[in-house]
């Protein structure tokens, strides 16, 4: 039954992405810069880049074994981790984004849309603001179970910016994929900048 509920989720992260896809299937080179909705990011790792609309997807491997969310420009009432959806009275509970919240609300907003697209046992660890250019945001490491039992670690980066929070979330499983490009991940988030307007 849990390996019905991974294929149904995988056939619906699936048609999402394919219902918002503009480009996909490009390649962000090790070492070469890369422009992501305004940001500025490089890689000492390979990616295939999946685009969406304030939205894009990195993996290596494929995004089961290793999965680099980018979510831009959330506006307030959006949810944190998909940069849809509106926060309304009959929908008042949920991740969305408020314009001014504290760091560690952000935090707890992020970890409640993990929770939200089915994960187990979320937890935070090594909270601690960081500077993004001229910006203040905060970084993070996340510990995460899926429906088998499978352990991923990750990190995530988030900021605000022109009144909008930026979300850069990765996952991987902890028995190998998550301990050979955590370093590189990390290097990679810390340095995000911003792109020339």
């Amino acid at each position: 039954m849990k390996n019905l509920y991974r294929i149904l989720a995988l056939v619906l992260l699936a048609s999402l992405l394919a219902g918002c896809v503009s480009t996909g299937g490009r390649l962000a080179k090790a070492g070469q810069a890369a422009d992501v909705n305004g940001l500025q990011v490089q890689s000492d790792l390979n990616w295939t880049r999946i685009k969406g609309y304030r939205i894009e997807l990195w993996t290596i491997d494929g995004p089961e074994l290793n999965t680099l969310l980018f979510v831009t420009k959330i506006k307030p009432g959006e949810q944190v981790l998909r940069a849809t959806g509106k926060q309304t009275k009959s929908r008042p509970d949920g991740a969305w984004y408020k314009q001014g919240m504290r760091p560690d609300e952000i935090r707890d907003a992020i970890l409640d849309a993990v929770r939200a697209e089915g994960w187990d046992d979320v937890s935070s660890s090594n909270f601690r603001p960081h500077q993004f250019g001229n910006t203040t945001g905060m970084r993070f490491d996340v510990l995460q179970t899926n429906a088998d039992g499978l352990i991923y670690g990750g990190s995530v980066a988030a900021f605000e910016r022109d009144g909008m929070l930026n979300v850069l979330y990765w996952r991987a499983p902890l028995e190998h994929y998550h301990p050979r490009d955590v370093t590189a991940v990390n290097k990679m988030l810390d340095a995000v900048g911003f792109a020339a307007p």
